[in-house]
């Protein structure tokens, strides 16, 4: 019995079983994504109309509740989601792109 060829398939067999699985892991998050595309148009679209800032500065006023939840009117909060992923985007399209190269 080969060794080396015993432990090369076991090898082998580690990368497809690890490939395969992250490959489940992003289809599931991608999903989970696509179906929150609505929501992160909603919030571009609140911060964008003006309404964000008419909210963060009625906040400021004390006009909101202690007990509201209101991590989105932090101050960068939600800029900082908005850019991270338009980052996300940029690093899918790199990916993609790469993908495309090693074929």
């Amino acid at each position: 019995m080969d060794k080396r060829l015993i432990a090369r398939v076991r090898r082998r067999e580690d990368d497809f079983d690890r490939v395969r699985l992250a490959c489940q892991d992003l289809e599931a998050a991608l999903d989970t994504y696509e179906a929150m595309q609505k929501r992160v148009a909603r919030l571009r679209a609140y911060t964008e109309s003006g309404q964000w800032l008419q909210d963060f500065e009625a906040d400021e006023r004390g006009e909101i509740p202690a007990d509201v939840k209101r991590g989105v009117l932090s101050e960068d909060g939600l800029d900082d989601l908005l850019t991270g992923l338009e980052q996300l985007h940029e690093r899918m399209r790199l990916l993609s792109k790469e993908k495309g190269r090693s074929r």
